[in-house]
This record gives structure tokens, C-alpha cells and sequence, in this order.
């Protein structure tokens, strides 16, 4: 008889090293105790493999945005330029002058785009909640509700990102009480007629 760590006696162990199978429930015991160490092995592998992709995508956001808070800082610079160079009055700067100011321009767009920065097509699109802020409605029946009808600031997205939005005006359909006076006084210029 085999003796165990205590120096007691063993029958299983006995038993295999008498070389005898060991019976059907110890080796199912052994087979199914192998499949649970195979299945945690393989779901603490997948673990790790998703926790190296989840920390190398968090890395790659973070040096992508990174810049995002000095980016906004240079858009405000930006927004002051154009500004600037609406307002120049004419024939008061040499066209060299002009042209060199219209080369600063283009190469701030050129680095604010080499850097990921794309300016929000805000102009006559329906207003979007996600990529614009309304800062004032204007009741029209020129345009149909819903659309920007002025683009105060431009907005722009760093990465598919919205860094800033835009600031729009929107158009809303004329309430009644306005349209009620003018077909009043359209109702006694015809009268007058």
C-alpha cells in the first residue's frame, strides 16, 4: 500500500500505482476539472487581448485629442483674423499687404487641417443639435423652419470630434399674430384701391 504526505495509507493512490485504471469517476473528475482550467485559461486570455486593444485605443484618443484644448485656443486667433480680414476697408492696405494677410490665412487653415481640425459645414443645411448651437430664431417665410440662416461663429471637429459648434441662426415659420396684420393692412390698401 502507498502511503500519503502523512505517512498515511492511500487507496487511490494504491490503487493506481498498482496499475489498475483509476475508476470512471475519478477521470471524469480529472476531464471535467480540465475543461473548467481550459475555459478560465481561454476567457483570461481574451480578457488580456481586450484589455491591450482597450488600453492601445485609449492611447491613441488621448494623443489624438491632446491638442484639442490649444486648438481651440488658436480657432478663437482664427475667428479674430477673419473678422479682420472682413473688415479691412478697401484701398486702405496695398494689395502686397493684402496678399500676405490672405497667405497667413491660408496657412493657419493648412495647419488647423494638417492637425485634424475641419470647419462644420454649417451654411443653409437644417439646423443640427449636435454640430450647432441656435443662438437666435427669425421668424421668415422666405426659408423653410428648421434652417440656418446665419452662421455667427464657425464650429469645427478635430477627429470626427466636435471641437466647438457652430453658432447659427435658425429660421422658424411666422407665428399667426404677425400674419394676421399684414393681410389686415393688405385687406384695406385693397379697400382704399
Amino acid at each position: 500500500m502507498v502511503e500519503d504526505e502523512n505517512g498515511e495509507p492511500n487507496e487511490q493512490n494504491a490503487e493506481a500505482s498498482d496499475g489498475e485504471i483509476p475508476s470512471d469517476n475519478v477521470l471524469e473528475e480529472a476531464l471535467r476539472e480540465k475543461e473548467q482550467f481550459r475555459a478560465l485559461s481561454q476567457r483570461s486570455q481574451a480578457d488580456l487581448a481586450n484589455y491591450k486593444r482597450h488600453a492601445t485605443e485609449e492611447l491613441e484618443s488621448a494623443r489624438r485629442y491632446a491638442s484639442s484644448s490649444v486648438l481651440l485656443k488658436v480657432l478663437g486667433i482664427v475667428d479674430d483674423f477673419q473678422r479682420a480680414m472682413e473688415n479691412i476697408p478697401e484701398g486702405s492696405v496695398s494689395a502686397p499687404w493684402l496678399e500676405g494677410l490672405r497667405l497667413v490665412e491660408r496657412n493657419i487653415e493648412n495647419m488647423l487641417k494638417s492637425e485634424g481640425v475641419v470647419r462644420i459645414q454649417a451654411e443653409t443645411t437644417h439646423y443640427d443639435p449636435n454640430e450647432q448651437e441656435a443662438l437666435f430664431f427669425v421668424e421668415t417665410n422666405e426659408v423653410e423652419p428648421g434652417r440656418v440662416v446665419d452662421v455667427v461663429r464657425q464650429g469645427y471637429r478635430l477627429h470626427n470630434r466636435i471641437l466647438r459648434a457652430a453658432q447659427v441662426t435658425v429660421s422658424k415659420l411666422v407665428t399667426q399674430s404677425q400674419t394676421i396684420p399684414e393681410e389686415s393692412n393688405r385687406r384695406e390698401e385693397e379697400e382704399d384701391a
